[in-house]
């Protein structure tokens, strides 16, 4: 019985139950990281990280198992980590689709390296290192939640905060100049900004969303945009496209 349960767990063709629980490894290990990412609101997700993983779980197992019919061929010699370095490489495509720059400001490169971690990680699953990838999966959380707090203990004030302004303003007066002006004036650096009119009013009003970062404190900002005349409403949130 002991032996039969041997044969199922490690099956000669690399289609057993320890293959199968390489695989379902990265499934729970990527979809962790992939879940941070989606309650981050990032473009890449709890599905694309899933994915990645067993993807390159996958990947790894056939690295390893795929080519076992041909290696005792006459002159046939094969390079398992040919396929890792491979994937490895394919994975560049996905981290740089995430990455795009707006002005000066880059986004998208903490996303971008997760999915790379990601892969690194379903290829350990696969690879028979579950104890290096739940290591790993441990240290992403580390460093994805815990390393901003620490640099905002350590270095008060270095890390910028995004915030995205609406703005209902009347038009006809030159006040979108005034107003970017005074957001630059309290020390934030406009990354985007979005202009539309509003149909169905009676006046001439316009609306505008302005994309900042800084360090300035927001509810000051606030005020003084509400202190130019003209300006009808104010709302600011967070941010959902950040890093």
């Amino acid at each position: 019985m002991a032996a039969l349960a041997v044969s199922l767990w490690d099956v000669d063709n690399g289609q057993g139950l320890r293959q199968l629980a390489e695989i379902g490894l990265a499934l729970v290990l990527s979809s962790l990281i992939g879940w941070e990412r989606a309650a981050q609101q990032k473009s890449a997700g709890l599905r694309t990280h899933t994915l990645v993983g067993i993807a390159s779980a996958l990947m790894m197992e056939v690295s390893q198992h795929g080519f076992t019919n041909v290696l005792g061929l006459e002159n046939v010699s094969f390079d398992p980590s040919r396929v890792a370095a491979q994937i490895v490489s394919g994975i560049g495509f996905i981290g740089g689709g995430l990455i795009f720059v707006r002005r000066d400001a880059v986004r998208g490169l903490t996303t971008a390296a997760t999915i790379w971690l990601t892969c690194a990680v379903g290829m350990a699953c696969g690879g028979g290192l579950p104890i290096l990838a739940a290591a790993v999966t441990a240290l992403h959380f580390l460093v994805v939640r815990g390393y901003p707090l620490l640099s905002a203990r350590l270095v008060p004030g270095t890390a910028d905060t995004g915030v995205e302004v609406r703005l209902t303003y009347l038009t006809g007066r030159a006040l979108l100049p005034q107003l970017m002006e005074t957001c630059t004036r309290q020390g934030f650096r406009i990354v985007q900004v979005r202009a539309e009119r509003l149909p169905g009013r009676t006046d001439p009003a316009a609306r505008v969303l302005l994309e900042l970062e800084g360090t300035a404190d927001t509810s000051r900002l606030a005020t003084d945009l509400f202190d130019n005349d003209g300006v009808l409403d104010v709302e600011m949130a967070a941010p959902t496209d950040e890093e």
